[in-house]
């Protein structure tokens, strides 16, 4: 399991991920599960992923495929634009979803017989040149949703824990600081309750209309900031606890 969570705010976009696969007493592995393309100036486009480990590099390894492809080449096959290339966000999320349909057409019936379910679900935020920014949801049929001004963060994965502070906290109007400091205590909330979410973090933000990269920073299971974060969160709650009004009651 693992928890991805993309906000998209009139500021800009934010993108975390944890990076855990599988969990257990004697083993943990831990794999990157975001990927970024970006043209400086013109566009940057950011994929988060949570399921089956093959099945998403699958996913992303053919979304790579395409980019690096040969202009010439992709034509004479009649390949279709490239994240790199399409003119649009909502291009980007139907080559997303195409990518997961042919790996569900190559291995879903082997997945079946093996007793395991195709299961896949990506995070797809950015923006390009000339249009606005946009964050979208991708799951296992290629089909997609995107956030919009009532609902401007979406999750995949271990959702639970992370998503009460996120409701009473984002709005469109939050700041990237304050989004990015309420990601990380959803991230640290979902890591307390759940063994199968852990650090590495890896954090990505980009400000609206400057289309590339505005931050980037991989946060260790030891980063200060990030153990600084989980004590004054964690005493915070139970002062505030302290400080509620006792319920009327007869004992």
């Amino acid at each position: 399991m693992t928890y991805c969570l993309g906000m998209s705010l009139d500021a800009g976009l934010v993108m975390v991920s944890d990076s855990r696969t599988n969990a257990g007493v004697d083993h943990v592995a831990s794999f990157q599960k975001m990927r970024i393309w970006e043209n400086p100036g013109e566009r940057v486009v950011i994929l988060l992923s949570a399921g089956n480990l093959a099945i998403t590099q699958a996913v992303a390894a053919a979304l790579e495929e395409g980019v690096r492809a040969d202009p010439a080449i992709a034509a004479k096959r009649k390949r279709k634009a490239t994240l790199l290339a399409c003119p649009g966000m909502t291009t980007a999320a139907q080559i997303v979803g195409d990518a997961v349909r042919h790996v569900y057409d190559r291995d879903a019936e082997r997945l079946r017989q093996q007793g395991s379910e195709f299961t896949a679900t990506f995070l797809l935020g950015g923006q390009i040149k000339g249009g606005p920014m946009r964050l979208f949801m991708i799951y296992s049929a290629g089909n997609f949703i995107e956030a919009g001004s009532d609902t401007c963060f979406l999750q995949i994965g271990e959702t639970k824990y992370g998503k009460p502070i996120l409701d009473r906290v984002i709005t469109p109007a939050t700041s990237l600081r304050e989004a990015l400091r309420c990601a990380l205590v959803s991230f640290d909330s979902t890591m307390r309750s759940n063994l199968s979410v852990g650090p590495p973090l890896d954090v990505a933000v980009v400000r609206a209309d400057e289309f590339k990269m505005g931050w980037r920073r991989r946060f260790a299971e030891n980063d200060p900031y990030l153990l600084d974060l989980r004590r004054h969160w964690g005493e915070g709650v139970k002062r505030l606890f302290m400080d509620l009004p006792d319920p009327e009651m007869i004992l």
